[in-house]
């Protein structure tokens, strides 16, 4: 993480804050929380009964432990206060309006597929995923939020792939000829991820909608145009100052003809 110690302030006083809030304005409150808080998990695929397997004082310790302690103040509230609480348990999503330099695995791959550069694997790409697409989280929360269930729901779609299989079919949609590069193993990366989604359907009557290829090629339509936005706007950049200039200098020229029309 890049400021962990201002990830585990978000998560534990910005939590207290919402909470406190809710409390005295006696509103409900949606937590989004994350299929980090299972950690590594040695349970597959992993239900909301499953408590985890984290390494407390790991490099993405502050963001697991920081969702878990977060998730105990939201039932302490509910508990103690009768603060009403909705936990969503949110796996990888993805879809148009990520932003292109979130460093996570599909807008990593998308974009250096688009751009023909290497496609970067930490691993041995073996480890797996689910990835759901953003419309269906949204419904997902909506449905939760809706329901009078008050227990933590996974919102995530139960397909897995391994990360290396989901790069290929990136490089194959997109067509590209980029090489996928394995990079060293990140410490602590999780190596099996998929939601047992039995909660979510039985309780919020939830499932995923989007398939993976229609949501992969939605988005990748989306970064092909940001990616030309950003060309333009770096074009712009490079030539825009002198056009700018050359513009207004003419500008100022035709003022100054008028003004001494006007005069004469």
């Amino acid at each position: 993480m890049f400021n962990p110690v201002k990830t585990l302030k978000t998560n534990t006083m910005g939590t207290i804050n919402v909470l406190g809030l809710a409390k005295r304005v006696h509103a409900k409150v949606l937590f989004a929380s994350t299929s980090e808080v299972y950690g590594d998990p040695e349970q597959h695929p992993q239900d909301e009964e499953y408590w985890g397997h984290v390494n407390p004082i790991g490099p993405r310790a502050c963001y697991d432990e920081g969702k878990r302690v977060a998730e105990t103040l939201c039932y302490s509230f509910a508990k103690q206060d009768h603060v009403e609480v909705r936990v969503a348990r949110i796996f990888n999503t993805y879809g148009p309006r990520m932003h292109m330099s979130d460093g996570r695995v599909v807008s990593n791959f998308i974009l250096q597929s688009l751009q023909n550069e290497p496609i970067t694997i930490y691993g041995a790409g073996n480890q797996t995923r689910s990835f759901q697409y953003v419309s269906d989280l949204v419904d997902g929360l909506l449905a939760l939020m809706n329901s009078n269930y008050s227990l933590p729901v996974n919102i995530g779609n139960p397909e897995e792939h391994t990360i290396l299989s989901f790069a290929e079919i990136i490089r194959n949609l997109i067509g590209t000829s980029s090489k996928i590069v394995l990079l060293p193993k990140m410490e602590d990366d999780p190596q099996r991820r998929k939601p047992n989604i039995t909660r979510a359907l039985t309780y919020i009557g939830w499932q995923p909608k989007v398939g993976m290829l229609d949501g992969l090629n939605r988005t990748i339509e989306y970064f092909k145009a940001e990616l030309s936005h950003a060309k333009r706007k770096e074009s712009f950049n490079v030539y825009g100052h002198s056009a700018s200039k050359k513009s207004l200098d003419q500008d100022l020229a035709k003022f100054s003809d008028r003004k001494q029309h006007n005069t004469l």
